[in-house]
């Protein structure tokens, strides 16, 4: 099998082919840290955790590189709505981000770059484009011409034409086309700035990104990641600004995640449905976060409903309980893989259930049907158990065992099950968690256990619902239960 991934570039799904055989470059574009991140961040950052996982998982030595926006126009009129001054504020938002990010299990890039570590290579490059003559200065400030690349606009597939009939009337008189773009912004009143031949300033957010990228994977690498909004103008500028500058291909795959909206509406503030990952967190556990960001495919659009993250949280609840039931029979795993750094599926050996798995991953990273999986082998297991009333034989027992491995190893590259059954679901509380399909089968399993004289067995099901908060009364109608 091979790994296939939708180029945005090409517009269809191709074979991914490092520039290096069993290596790989990724650049993902990071926050403006402005403020504190919200789900969408969270979903992007998962995708591409999720897909350097893989990849490692699959044997391929990855180099990931995430940046840090730590000055912008964004953080300048944060910082003076704040009285703070602006690095001051993106390095607060860059500890809080990291707290979200640990708390949601992302695994910490190669390097983490940050625009203010950069500016002279930034200011390199625009000298470049200024001689190659694809920019020029105006007043303290520096454009990228777009008429100069031939190609401009053919990542996110818009013409210039269009582009330029587009264009708003009160458009800067200094630029050549309504287009150009900063590449080198003139310093205003208390604003940070930094010396440059065209005066005190700081980079456009297109030249940060072009900069860190080319710095630490060299003018050409494999993918370029990015949520889906960034795709114009931001990575067709990045592009512009590398391709001009190095006469070299840029990123040769282009990876974008969908949007996130909530039930159904776009994201904002003014909408009062701007969730932050902390507010969401106070909510759901963060497992249950992770694993909802993933139940759709990372292209397509996903809508953070609260029914639908509660029926994640059911399913996730049943898989722990599954875990639970299974440490009573065959003990805890003995030890866990490095799912960060280990190649844990370098061939495609292994059973069906694995090899179903790397289908899956490898048809363009389909968390989705992934996340289905999980479930189906789940009940597959339950059923197993079932079906020899809580006392499977050794080779059941066996498979059991093998399962779980399986399971657990799958579950890893996706950043999921990595807790302690009790641990998980200790933290889930409420009426809203209450599994009912698992207190009848556990009140069924009690009432056979009770007509075969197996009290101990009995006993343990009455444990288990007190600890998923259920009371149960024996009544001559029957069992009933209430929480």
């Amino acid at each position: 099998m091979t790994l296939r991934l939708y180029n945005t570039a090409s517009k269809n799904k191709e074979d991914f082919k490092p520039l290096k055989e069993n290596e790989a470059g990724i650049y993902v574009c990071g926050v403006t840290v402005y403020d504190l991140c919200h789900i969408g961040h969270a979903r992007s950052a998962i995708v591409f955790d999720v897909l350097v996982r893989y990849m490692r998982a699959r044997g391929f030595k990855v180099n990931y590189v995430r940046n840090f926006t730590d000055v912008d126009d964004k953080i300048i009129m944060r910082a003076n709505e704040l009285g703070k001054e602006p690095l001051a504020l993106a390095q607060e938002n860059i500890d809080a981000f990291y707290e979200d990010m640990d708390r949601l299990a992302i695994l910490r890039p190669d390097k983490e770059p940050r625009a203010t570590e950069h500016i002279d290579h930034m200011i390199d490059m625009i000298k470049i484009l200024i001689e190659k003559g694809f920019a020029y200065a105006e007043g303290g400030d520096v454009y990228y011409s777009v008429e100069r690349l031939p190609d401009y606009g053919s990542l996110s597939g818009r013409r210039i034409e269009d582009m330029k009939a587009g264009a708003r009337i009160d458009v800067d008189e200094r630029k050549r086309h309504p287009m150009d773009f900063a590449l080198w912004k003139g310093a205003k009143p208390g604003e940070p700035w930094w010396e440059s031949p065209w005066g005190h300033g700081r980079p456009g957010w297109h030249m940060e990104c072009s900069v860190m990228s080319n710095y630490y994977l060299g003018p050409t690498f494999d993918i370029h990641g990015g949520g889906k909004d960034l795709l114009f103008p931001h990575h067709e500028n990045e592009r512009a600004q590398s391709v001009a500058a190095n006469g070299a291909e840029f990123a040769r795959y282009w990876v974008h995640n969908g949007f996130v909206t909530v039930e159904s509406d776009k994201m904002s503030k003014s909408l009062g449905n701007f969730i932050t990952i902390r507010d969401a967190l106070k909510e759901y556990p963060a497992e249950v976060l992770r694993l909802f960001l993933l139940s759709k495919h990372y292209r397509s659009p996903l809508d953070f409903a609260r029914k639908d993250v509660l029926n994640v949280q059911s399913g996730l609840i049943k898989i722990y309980r599954t875990l639970q039931r299974l440490e009573s029979l065959i003990g805890r795993p003995e030890s866990k893989c490095d799912y960060a750094m280990g190649c844990i599926f370098p061939g495609d050996d292994g059973g069906d259930f694995i090899k179903q798995f790397l289908a899956f991953m490898d048809d363009d990273m389909n968390t989705a049907a992934a996340v289905g999986l999980i479930f189906e082998k789940v009940k597959e297991m339950n059923r197993l158990m079932d079906d020899h009333a809580g006392k499977p034989d050794e080779t059941q027992l066996k498979r059991l065992a093998d399962d779980r491995s399986d399971l657990l190893k799958v579950a890893g590259v996706l950043g999921t099950l990595q807790a302690e059954p009790e641990e998980f679901l200790s933290s889930v509380s409420g009426d809203s968690y209450i599994d009912s399909e698992e207190v009848e089968r556990l009140i069924m399993e009690r009432a056979d256990a009770r007509a075969n004289k197996d009290w101990a067995k009995a006993d343990m099901a009455r444990k288990t619902l007190l600890e998923m908060g259920v009371i149960i009364e024996d009544t001559p109608q029957g069992t009933k239960w209430r929480k």
